[in-house]
């Protein structure tokens, strides 16, 4: 079967593997579309990955096979998947925040061979049924839809808020229409390249500008003109978080949702001053796919705005990267597991 194969870094090379065979517990996924995730990109372009490894973890597609052990599901099952099932027995998995169970896999991935690829092997627990209205280029966007609702959980934000997101790319982009779909009308995009700027507003920003137009008080007890409620930092760039941080109300939340390689230099005065809380939205809410799907079957999100129109075959995995990376792209890329 067909696979893209990490060589090293900025090296993707189409190679062909054995179909691998479900073990216990396990199912056999014919791959319809896998989405390139930020992730993906730091591993390839950035030379985190492990060489030899296939990455892509945000797939949708049809059980093909059933391992041992396997109850509820058939042949042909239209099916999203690789949800972290967390032990179910540490602190975390008890109270509901699965992401940060404390058995969960390596942040660099299992080992286990990924979506970018004509077929993979899963574990069956870590499935989520597609409902028969979704087509599954459409679920493909179910994790990353997870992780941008975590986002906004972390967040506690509500209709009345006032949210910033910094970065439109895929994840900030999902993260406007989580918002917008719950409520939450009153959202200002900050981001530098104009064509994501304009893709924010289509999908629901109220504003977009870009980060030169964020202001950063020269003392830390000073507020903003606007302050806002809450920022999702999707963008991984250290300036946006430094910058973020500046934008909040007293009492406000900056969640960071991209990963970067450069640490920021936050003020700890203004967080002691303004009592701002920091954290993090890693993975998803417990359930997280299964309310990410209900979302798109629903039909609240502009599903055609958050996709880039092309599919594109796994020999132009690369390309993408780095046409995302650039920002020439601005929403999901999906690939699809042909030469």
């Amino acid at each position: 079967m067909p696979v893209a194969v990490y060589r090293g870094e900025g090296d993707v090379a189409l190679d062909q593997k054995p179909v691998p065979e479900p073990g216990a517990g396990e199912v056999l996924v014919e791959v319809s579309h896998c989405g390139v995730c930020g992730t993906d990109i730091h591993m390839v372009l950035e030379g985190w990955g492990r060489p030899g490894a296939v990455g892509g973890h945000e797939w949708s597609g049809r059980i093909a096979a059933l391992g041992p052990d396997v109850d509820g599901w058939g042949v042909g099952d239209a099916v999203v998947g690789g949800e972290l099932v967390g032990c179910g027995e540490c602190a975390m998995c008890t109270t509901a925040r699965p992401s940060l169970c404390e058995r969960r896999p390596p942040v660099t991935g299992s080992g286990q061979d990924g979506a970018f690829a004509k077929f993979l092997v899963t574990p069956a627990a870590g499935l989520v049924p597609v409902g028969d209205g979704v087509p599954l280029r459409s679920a493909a966007l179910t994790e990353p839809l997870a992780v941008a609702m975590h986002a906004v959980t972390q967040a506690g934000v509500g209709p009345r808020d006032r949210v910033l997101v910094t970065g439109a790319g895929p994840i900030g982009l999902l993260a406007v229409a989580a918002l917008r779909a719950g409520g939450v009308d009153d959202v200002v995009v900050s981001e530098p390249t104009p064509q994501r700027r304009d893709r924010a507003r289509a999908v629901g920003a109220a504003r977009a500008i870009t980060p030169a137009d964020l202001e950063v008080p020269p003392l830390p007890m000073d507020l903003v003109d606007e302050p806002v409620d809450a920022v999702l930092e999707c963008s991984g760039s250290a300036d946006a978080m430094e910058a973020g941080l500046a934008q909040l109300r007293r009492g406000g939340r900056l969640v960071l949702v991209g990963t970067g390689m450069h640490a920021p230099r936050l003020d700890n005065n203004r967080i002691l001053l303004n009592e701002l809380v920091v954290t993090g939205a890693y993975n998803y809410d417990g359930g997280g796919f299964a309310a990410a799907i209900d979302l798109i079957a629903s039909g609240r999100l502009p599903v055609e705005l958050l996709i880039e129109p092309d599919d594109v075959p796994l020999t132009g995995l690369l390309e993408a990267m780095y046409k995302l990376a650039t920002g020439e792209l601005a929403a999901k890329v999906l690939i699809v597991p042909r030469p």
